[in-house]
């Protein structure tokens, strides 16, 4: 019996137990099922915020640019560091005291309905291609893993199957317990296969002596611009406060403090990832120099023994169920609660509302798989994903810190002008002057949202506070 596929399906088999062992809590209504009922601690916040930020992009993706470039591939995993960090101390606690669940809700609640729509449209956008990344980057893990059952695309659809199923049967509940297991095996497994693929290939001066010449390949500021590094960090920072899945992750937890907590904890869980994924990537460019860049983890971490390749392997693939599962469920929520309840049936039963989002995940779960057999590369798509997000971080932090700039029309023009701003960039090279498309954006959605402040005289409400718990 093939040992790797053992592991990954006794992996499997652990998930979907996870999963029905809290069905009975997710079942019990909308606030279990989407926000685990608000009873999160530190710890779960933690992985959960871990886990959504170690995926395909941090992993697989990380070692497919380190093949290319080198260390400093690494700094995206330390830019998502930074966006939980200053979320936590930021935004985590602000989010989980206000009386809003999503940023479109929110959005509404101090702007307009036109806010909220817009809103809701983008971030839906957003993580459907985070979601099709991490059927890619599944579909690249399961074919190396065990080629002689999957294909690229036969390992997408499988991956595609394990994420759906797990967060339709149990929502933010499943994904918090099962974060618990995906990210220790995460963490044993890729620093085993540090030090093993590094033993196996002679040491770190064997390496060396093997790169080709021209880059300093473990020099981390090497390879790519400063100015793009940056531009990860601008990134990170914006999406960590305003996409859902961080927003569901904070309004799952049992307080403010605990919120902030969490985030902060996870921050320092998820930066080391990104440095060890880079340097497996650049010892795929040693042993594997003619390969696909994506296959570079896969490969590198299969020419280790069974045991480790397999227990690797899983934790790889752990980064994906992790990540996919949450940002599955922020899509659901957004939709049943920004749109379904909002417009369609705003008297609908809690009952019939956990099965709109479980119809809704569904849906998307599907739609995003269609994504994934056309996406490109997976670091380049997921920041110009994250990008979007600029507009609604830029609307979030005006209305804590500057209410007195805020107008009725600022959310709906800023998310506006912002969505239409990338569209743009994609078509004026004249732009890219700026180095990164998230510098475009930051001054084009400020500038907008002054604007609006000047020929806009209606003024917004302060924002709300809920009791601490």
């Amino acid at each position: 019996m093939n040992i790797q596929l053992i592991i990954v399906v006794l992996y499997i088999a652990m998930l979907f137990a996870i999963s029905f062992y809290v069905k009975s809590r997710a079942d019990k209504g909308s606030a279990e099922y989407l926000f685990a009922g608000r009873k999160l601690g530190p710890v779960l916040i933690a992985v959960n915020i871990t886990g959504l930020a170690v995926g395909a992009a941090s992993t697989v993706g990380v070692a497919e640019n380190a093949y290319k470039v080198g260390m400093a591939a690494g700094w995206y995993n330390a830019a998502w560091s930074a966006g939980a960090i200053i979320m936590g101390l930021v935004a985590a606690g602000k989010l989980r005291a206000m009386k809003v669940s999503t940023i479109p809700e929110f959005f509404e609640k101090y702007y307009d309905t036109k806010g909220r729509v817009i809103s809701a449209v983008g971030l839906v956008i957003i993580m459907s291609v985070i979601t099709a990344l991490q059927y890619l980057a599944g579909g690249a893990i399961l074919a190396s893993l065990l080629p002689e059952y999957f294909d690229f695309h036969g390992g997408m659809i499988v991956s595609a199957v394990v994420f759906i199923g797990i967060t339709l049967i149990g929502g933010l509940w499943s994904s918090g317990l099962s974060n618990i297991v995906s990210v220790v095996l995460i963490y044993v497994g890729i620093l085993y296969s540090c030090v093993a693929a590094v033993n196996h290939t002679g040491g770190i001066e064997a390496i060396k002596a093997q790169l080709p010449v021209g880059l300093d390949w473990f020099d981390p500021f090497a390879g790519i611009p400063l100015a793009v590094i940056i531009g990860w960090f601008i990134v990170m920072i914006t999406q960590a406060i305003t996409a859902q899945g961080p927003v569901q992750i904070a309004c799952g937890a049992r307080d403010a403090k605990t919120a902030r907590n969490g985030f902060i904890l996870g921050g320092l869980l998820i930066f080391p990832v990104g440095f060890l994924c880079a340097l497996l990537g650049i010892i795929g460019k040693v042993q594997f120099p003619d390969i696909s860049a994506t296959l570079a983890l896969p490969k590198v971490v299969m020419a280790l023994d069974p045991i480790a390749s397999g227990t690797t392997l899983a934790a790889l693939w752990a980064a994906d169920v992790s990540t996919a599962c949450t940002i599955l469920l922020g899509a659901g929520t957004l939709f049943s609660q920004d749109i379904y309840k909002r417009f369609i049936n705003p008297s609908v039963s809690d009952d019939h509302f956990v099965k709109i989002n479980r119809l809704t995940i569904l849906a998307v779960g599907i739609i995003t798989l269609w994504f994934a057999f056309n996406a490109a590369g997976i670091l380049k798509t997921m920041v110009a994903g994250l990008s979007m997000t600029t507009a609604l971080t830029c609307v979030f932090l005006f209305t804590v810190f500057a209410p007195g700039l805020c107008r009725r029309s600022s959310a709906f023009w800023t998310t506006l002008v912002g969505l239409l701003g990338l569209v743009v960039w994609e078509f004026v090279p004249a732009l890219h002057v700026l180095q990164h498309v998230i510098y475009f954006e930051w001054l084009l959605c400020i500038a907008v949202f002054l604007l609006v402040a000047v020929f806009d005289k209606t003024p917004i409400k302060q924002p709300e506070m809920v009791e601490e718990d």
